[in-house]
């Protein structure tokens, strides 16, 4: 009765906390998963006050919390919308992946970690955080501009990609064979091809048969086979959020609107969830020894995300201001690299603070880029390049068919 007196008690205060930090980071006008890592430092071992009741719970929560985030973000994306964006921007993402996976793959390897560290080093630091920049782009009132589908693109491939890396990564950390970690792939490919083929030829088919005029049905019906998948996808080392992601894939029309609709605030809820347990699992005392390693590593990726926006963009056909502004707005890391880091932590434990201080530094710096990189370009290339106005107006305009 005590344990479950003290663990009703702490996880009260936790969402509380939670409510009372997302409302805060809301007025500032910031992401509030910087503010979810730092209440994980101050109450996770070695931190102000530990949580001991309700840790099982917390770890139980934040794994439903991944797997409710990749299951949104697969809801927003239909299978044709997948494919085309495979056909028309992969050179975007080939750049994308070697300018910024290489810099936490070197830093890995600096640091003396090995191999199978700066494989996941280089996840953390490959991938945006489709969350955060979501969130960017409507506070900035960029969703109809002309780069955004460009940045959009990126962001879906990224995600897609974790649906091939996440398998390898299972795989290399738990010390699997050669032979064994090809077939986690050959599985790993061909679950999504099979998911990709089954969403185009019979994605209606999929979800009339989930559909419900029933709120209550369609949640539990839309949250049990994701639950399900993710765990029959575990089993399988093909990883549980690449399951969610692709159940979320394979939902489209009423059926996506509807689930996402009752799903996105247990998402928020579990979300925010995982964010404080990655912090409670952290030891404070281990960021200090890396916080230099991760500000390095924070800046050069940071000009690696601008540099990869700027070229797709310029490769869409995207002119003068646009061109910066998909570069700013991809700066931002957040939900898969701490994702990846979690998994990691086993292999190479410092892995885990250095990701705490990286996302934390990024996850600030990534609204401050999206917004003042393209006016801080323009002030040093305006002496050397004419322009007038007429051609930064047209870039804000909205684009048709946005």
């Amino acid at each position: 009765m005590h344990n479950t007196t003290a663990m009703l008690i702490e996880l009260g205060a936790v969402i509380l906390g939670l409510g009372l930090l997302g409302r805060l980071a809301g007025r500032v006008g910031f992401s509030p998963i910087p503010l979810y890592l730092l209440a994980g430092l101050a109450f996770g071992h070695g931190g102000i006050l530990p949580l001991d009741a309700s840790e099982e719970f917390t770890t139980t929560g934040a794994e439903i919390g991944v797997i409710l985030l990749l299951l949104l973000l697969g809801l927003e994306y239909s299978a044709s919308e997948l494919v085309t964006t495979l056909k028309t921007q992969y050179p975007s993402g080939a750049v994308d992946f070697v300018l910024n996976a290489a810099p936490g793959a070197i830093a890995a390897l600096l640091l003396g970690w090995g191999p199978v560290a700066a494989a996941a080093l280089a996840g953390v630091t490959w991938i945006s955080s489709s969350g955060v920049i979501a969130k960017v782009l409507g506070d900035l009132g960029r969703l109809g501009n002309r780069e955004t589908p460009v940045v959009l693109g990126i962001l879906v491939l990224e995600d897609l990609a974790m649906a091939v890396y996440l398998p390898i990564l299972t795989a290399l950390l738990a010390g699997v064979s050669l032979a064994g970690g090809s077939l986690t792939l050959l599985i790993s490919l061909g679950t999504v091809g099979a998911v990709l083929y089954v969403a185009l030829r019979h994605g209606r088919l999929i979800s009339r048969a989930v559909s419900s005029d029933s709120r209550e049905m369609l949640l539990l019906v839309v949250l049990g086979l994701t639950i399900l998948v993710a765990g029959i996808a575990q089993e399988l080392q093909v990883s549980a959020a690449v399951g969610a992601f692709l159940v979320g894939i394979a939902l489209s029309g009423e059926v996506a609107e509807g689930a996402a609709s009752l799903l996105t605030p247990l998402r928020d809820l579990f979300a925010a969830v995982f964010f404080v347990f990655f912090g409670l699992s952290t030891d404070p005392a281990a960021i200090p020894p890396v916080i230099i390693p991760a500000l390095l590593l924070a800046l050069a990726t940071a000009g690696t995300k601008i540099a990869t926006g700027w070229y797709a963009a310029r490769r869409a056909g995207i002119q003068g201001a646009g061109r910066w502004r998909a570069g700013g707005t991809l700066v931002a890391r957040g939900e898969f690299s701490i994702v990846i880091a979690g998994l990691a932590v086993g292999v190479e434990p410092r892995i885990g603070p250095l990701a705490t201080a990286y996302v934390l530094i990024l996850v600030v710096i990534g609204p401050l880029t999206a917004r003042y990189v393209a006016p801080l370009a323009d002030r040093f290339t305006r002496p050397s390049v004419t322009r007038t106005a007429a051609p930064e107006l047209e870039q804000s305009k909205p684009h048709a068919g946005v």
